[in-house]
């Protein structure tokens, strides 16, 4: 997928939050903002067709290969990047790029993007605004889903943690097993949209590849180790990140089991709305990266019954603080489809 630029590719005009927003030939109403952070806005968008036929043979359906991600009733996600110096471009380019090597039903594809220039009257420079467009999943992040089931104390059946946990998995394989193999990078409850199903175990799909990079990197000096800390502490979540991240070696080898210990902290999240080691937040003199170094994992009372003691025995496997013996995807997968016939309802 190649970026464009081009001033009649993407077109935003917006009035008090609506407006209409041109991604290349197809034009989308704005409805409501979604969320924000940083320099990006998610805003629920409908696609205006301008012709008599339907929406799914409108112009978006002639553009996506799997015709399985257009809405029924025309709604999208669209994220509204602000550019405001290269670095920042160069990065709305490489989520691009990387988005466009995954095709996976626990992957949130990116169904069509621009990338155009803006005068800043002001400065007389130009900035950029990057539109990406994505399926809508209206049921929110984990970490929402978390959120309101923590105010509610409620929590996710054993099976549903496993099962949501078994497509995060999937979803995670697709990227590891690609040539060379990707590392998301950043696994956390804030990244996996959840849908709701009636009669059947959520939907999970993880997204935001901004930080998904090739995953095996050889680090041979201490320049190169600090290097890759400054990266990692830019684009993985402090909560989530593997200690191989926070402090790494002179010589080393970093693979995709960064990644597992990601998925380990937020099978503990599915389970208790947190990762495990942000205890260490409200401690006093508690430090984070002591707690995720050492492999300090503090189990909290949880719903009634329990979760199974297989369950903190599998989230223990994954929080190796040595990635080199930490599980691999498939391992994972072996064991969590044991466990789900074990625990099945």
């Amino acid at each position: 997928m190649g970026c464009t630029f081009s001033g009649l590719n993407a077109l935003y005009d917006a009035v008090n939050g609506g407006g209409d927003v041109w991604i290349n030939e197809n034009r989308f109403r704005i409805l409501r903002q979604l969320g924000e952070g940083g320099f990006a806005y998610v805003f629920l968008v409908k696609e205006v067709i301008t012709d008599t036929s339907s929406v799914t043979s409108g112009g978006l359906a002639k553009k996506v290969k799997d015709t399985s991600h257009l809405s029924d009733d025309g709604t999208y996600a669209m994220k509204k990047v602000l550019i405001q110096n290269n670095e920042q471009l160069e990065l709305v380019r490489e989520e691009i790029r990387v988005s466009s090597l995954f095709s996976h039903r626990n992957l949130l594809p990116l169904l069509d993007h621009a990338i155009i220039a803006i005068k800043n009257n002001q400065e007389g420079s130009w900035n950029h605004e990057a539109y990406l467009l994505f399926p809508v999943h209206l049921d929110g992040t984990l970490l929402d889903n978390a959120k309101a089931m923590k105010a509610k104390k409620e929590f996710f059946s054993t099976s549903d943690v496993l099962q949501i946990f078994r497509q995060l998995c999937a979803g995670l394989k697709h990227m590891h097993s690609l040539e060379p193999p990707y590392a998301h990078n950043d696994v956390k409850p804030g990244n996996v949209l959840i849908t709701h199903r009636k009669g059947q175990p959520p939907l999970a799909i993880l997204m935001d590849f901004g930080s998904a990079r090739p995953a095996r990197r050889q680090i041979r000096s201490r320049s190169e180790a600090l290097q890759l800390q400054e990266w990692a502490a830019t684009h993985c979540s402090a909560p989530y990140r593997a200690p191989e991240l926070w402090d790494c070696p002179s010589h080393a080898d970093i693979d995709e089991r960064t990644d597992i210990w990601s998925l380990g902290c937020t099978l503990y999240a599915i389970m208790y709305g947190v990762s495990p080691f942000e205890y260490a937040l409200g401690e006093s003199g508690g430090s984070l990266q002591l707690a995720v170094v050492n492999a300090q994992i503090k189990w909290p009372a949880g719903p009634n019954p329990p979760y199974p003691d297989a369950l903190h025995k599998f989230v223990t496997w994954m929080l190796q603080s040595q990635a080199a013996v930490r599980p691999c995807i498939d391992d994972i997968i072996i064991h969590v489809d044991k466990l789900i016939v074990k625990f099945s309802e």
